[in-house]
This record gives C-alpha cells, sequence and structure tokens, in this order.
C-alpha cells in the first residue's frame, strides 16, 4: 500500500502547516517548511506504529487459536 502510504504523509503535511498557519497566522516560511516536514515524518511514524500493531495483535490471535487444547 505505498500510494496510501503517501498519502497519509502528505496529509499529515498539510493538517501540519494548517495547524502552523492558525497558531500563528504571519508564520514564515521556514515555519511552515518545518511544519510540513514534522508533519509528513509524523503521519508515516504513526502508520508504522498502527501496522505494527496490528501485526502484533494478529500473530497473538494466531498463537491463541495454534494453542493445544487443555484436558
Amino acid at each position: 500500500m505505498g500510494i496510501l502510504d503517501t498519502v497519509g504523509e502528505i496529509a499529515g503535511a498539510v493538517a501540519a502547516v494548517e495547524a502552523a498557519e492558525k497558531v500563528d497566522p504571519d508564520a514564515g516560511l521556514l515555519t511552515k517548511g518545518i511544519a510540513a516536514v514534522a508533519g509528513f515524518k509524523g503521519a508515516g511514524a504513526l502508520e508504522s506504529l498502527v501496522e505494527k500493531k496490528e501485526d502484533e495483535s494478529s500473530e497473538q490471535a494466531s498463537d491463541t487459536d495454534n494453542a493445544a487444547p487443555q484436558a
């Protein structure tokens, strides 16, 4: 899902720039650029964390399903 990851990262960057403009309407180009990079990286990290948690929960579910019944 490479394209969806990229779209999520771009959405994070746009949201971060919008937030920076709301906090400081006179924000300069450097501030907006830093906000965009932080939003891009933050969204990517968040997606990775969610994927990791989903993988861990699916592994735990399969471990539980594969456990031998106790007599």
